[in-house]
């Protein structure tokens, strides 16, 4: 049986007001009483319990994490960056994974909210949106969301600009000579929020090269698994005029797409060349290694911490969005051959 202040003040002599403010360091004890009651504390082992204490308080000093997928390699290093910035902030991170599903997604908001057992809660949604995002204003715990926003602001948010990073992404392509460039992402419906966005972003830079915008150059690998983007580029590279490049949105999805162009004889970057998204470390060793656009995780992870700590501290006022930055960084799957690519027969 768990030791109480009671016990402890009844085995030093003293009452239970005593023993607490000892537990809690206030100040006005004499050394002398601290001296006695902390023997009696060491004596019986006394473990204070530090959730009660903590709710007692207001705060419980946790916060919850949740994301769609903990093992894709963009969402653990997120996971890490958030785990250390909140560790410098006196937190400790809850990690729960939603499995991008709707409904898992609002049961673990719901327990947030009422167990009291967090301070705030940072969410990537992938099953939630628009109206459904809106109806959490009624959550009892700060919410700030992280990743892909349409519709008009719902709670605060730290993301990228998808749409600009994703032109960005294709104009590279079109820089290198690339004119048959094609795209490997999800359903891109109003539950791929992160697909849509960077489906616009690809078309607009396109468009704007006066390259042709088709829906034959859009493989889909709906749950962003290697193993789809394998499947949906082999699909492509089948096709009557195979793509000379791609736009893949994710890291793993880029993985994947590079093991499709092996299986089909294709040379990276000679015949097609591949952009990727997150810059993880995964892209740095791929062969050949990848050319990807990188959020700055660490930023996104301040960002959202810092706005979630403003919250929990009782900061009121309208919901904020704020956009980090991110870089293309150049690897050898974008490189310009040192001869013209020739055309695969």
């Amino acid at each position: 049986m768990a030791v109480t202040l009671r016990d402890v003040a009844a085995h030093a002599g003293v009452s239970p007001r005593t023993v607490s403010n000892v537990v809690n360091n206030f100040h006005h004890v004499s050394p002398e009483m601290r001296a006695k009651v902390q023997a009696a504390l060491d004596e019986l082992g006394y473990e204070p319990n530090l959730l009660a204490r903590s709710l007692r308080q207001g705060r419980t000093g946790i916060i919850n994490l949740l994301l769609p997928k903990i093992a894709a390699p963009y969402f653990g290093e997120l996971a890490h960056e958030v785990v250390e910035h909140a560790r410098q902030l006196g937190f400790t991170v809850l990690i729960d994974e939603t499995g991008g599903q709707r409904d898992r997604e609002l049961a673990l908001l719901d327990e947030a909210s009422r167990s009291r057992w967090v301070d705030g809660v940072l969410l990537s949604p992938a099953g939630l949106h628009g109206r459904s995002l809106a109806e959490l204003r009624r959550m009892r715990v700060p919410l700030v969301l992280l990743g892909e926003r349409t519709g008009p602001p719902t709670h605060d948010h730290v993301g990228i600009d998808n749409v600009r990073a994703a032109r960005d992404a294709a104009q590279h392509l079109v820089d290198r000579g690339r004119r048959r460039i094609g795209a490997v992402g999800g359903q891109a419906g109003s539950a791929d929020l992160t697909s849509r966005l960077r489906l616009r972003g690809y078309r607009s830079a396109l468009r704007r090269a006066g390259l042709e915008v088709s829906g034959d150059l859009y493989g889909r690998a709906p749950d962003y698994t290697r193993g789809q983007a394998e499947l949906a580029v082999q699909g492509l590279l089948r096709g009557e005029d195979p793509p000379d490049a791609l736009v893949c949105f994710s890291a793993e999805i880029a993985v994947g797409a590079l093991r499709g162009l092996s299986q089909e004889g294709v040379r990276v970057p000679e015949e097609v060349s591949v952009v990727g998204f997150d810059d993880v470390e995964e892209c740095r060793f791929a062969t050949p290694s990848l050319t990807s656009v990188g959020p700055d995780k660490g930023e996104v992870a301040r960002s959202a911490l810092d706005l979630l700590m403003e919250r929990v501290g009782g900061s009121q006022g309208g919901p904020r969005d704020v956009l980090v930055p991110y870089a293309l960084v150049q690897r050898e799957s974008s490189a310009i051959p040192s001869t013209t690519a020739s055309k695969r027969v």
